[in-house]
């Protein structure tokens, strides 16, 4: 049987006028509905000084950022790179969640083929010369083009970037409140240990005196104040041994007149944490031993308040985020 046909009455112009207007009208308001405004991106920049250590700079600014807002410097480890260390260790993540700019220094391969910052190096670690001088001048250009709160600059690092954290505390330490040293090595450890390896699997044999000599002579004549420093160490680090944390201790109490007997010490996500105060009474070393952890950056990968970073090749899942504690540390939350 065959069912019949439902008869239809064709379209009149009218009809058809009003269809296309319709869809013209549809396609208008998609056309001129503005766009969302871009979320920030990692930019490079370039002509920021005459950049003796010939480093690249990459600067990461938030969207809306006001003015007399912090600088944080951070120095990525052997074999990585700028941007990959931004988000790994969830600094950009913070920026955006607290409101400060990120100045992120890149090594380049003819510096040296693994892409480690020159820390060992006594012509890149010095007031003025190679690759310390071109961060500082890095960190000019940062606080002229946003106009950052001078007051409030941090650098940190994880490996070879936390040795040259060290190194921009002690060769310019008017330019930072406070540096965070993550797997990394005291200043001056190589020209003490005669070697970057012995320092790096030994440690160099320093009385406390001696490590705060070498940061003093670094910038000779400097009456302070200088930078507090916070300190990340995995027990379990075979790359940079753990005695690199101590060394800090002993190298940062001295300059900060200090003794080397922790004022508090207790636990913080299950880990051992010491705080140093200086005569005044203030924290002036921190240190948090991750145990069990390897060489790496501690991340906590998450959206919670305490939460931040990535997790790996070298960005270590082991719920604490180095980058959160060093912000909370400097107040930047």
């Amino acid at each position: 049987m065959t069912l019949p046909t439902k008869k239809t009455t064709p379209p009149t112009k009218q009809s058809r006028a009003a269809t296309l207007l319709t869809v013209l009208a549809a396609l208008l308001s998609v056309l001129l509905t503005p766009a969302p405004a871009a979320a920030a991106s990692l930019q490079e920049v370039t002509g920021f000084g005459s950049n003796p250590g010939a480093l690249k700079m990459y600067r990461y600014v938030p969207d809306g950022l006001p003015a007399d807002r912090p600088v944080v410097v951070a120095l990525h480890g052997c074999t990585q790179n700028a941007p990959g260390y931004a988000t790994g260790t969830g600094w950009t993540q913070l920026a955006d969640r607290w409101g400060f700019s990120v100045v992120l220094p890149q090594q380049q391969s003819a510096n040296n083929p693994s892409h480690c910052f020159n820390w060992f190096q006594t012509g890149d670690i010095a007031r003025g010369q190679g690759e310390a001088a071109s961060i500082a001048q890095m960190v000019d250009r940062q606080l002229a083009d946003v106009a950052g709160d001078a007051s409030r600059v941090y650098v940190t690092g994880l490996s070879a970037g936390g040795a040259m954290t060290a190194v921009m505390m002690a060769a310019y330490p008017e330019k930072f409140a406070a540096g965070g040293v993550v797997a990394g090595l005291p200043y001056g450890c190589a020209q003490a240990a005669g070697s970057p390896y012995v320092c790096m699997y030994v440690g160099a044999t320093q009385s406390p005196a001696q490590w705060g000599e070498r940061v003093r002579a670094a910038r000779p004549g400097y009456t302070g104040p200088w930078p507090t420093l916070t300190v990340l160490h995995g027990t379990a680090d075979y790359t940079v041994k753990p005695v690199n944390m101590t060394d800090l201790v002993e190298q940062w109490t001295n300059v900060h007149g200090a003794d080397q007997a922790a004022d508090i010490s207790d636990t913080v996500a299950g880990y051992p944490h010491q705080v140093f105060r200086g005569p005044g009474g203030n924290a002036v070393v921190e240190t948090y031993s991750v145990t069990g952890m390897g060489h790496g950056q501690p991340v906590d990968p998450g959206t919670a308040s305490t939460q931040c970073g990535t997790a790996g090749a070298y960005f270590l899942d082991v719920n604490l985020c180095a980058a959160h504690r060093l912000g909370t540390a400097w107040g930047l939350g």
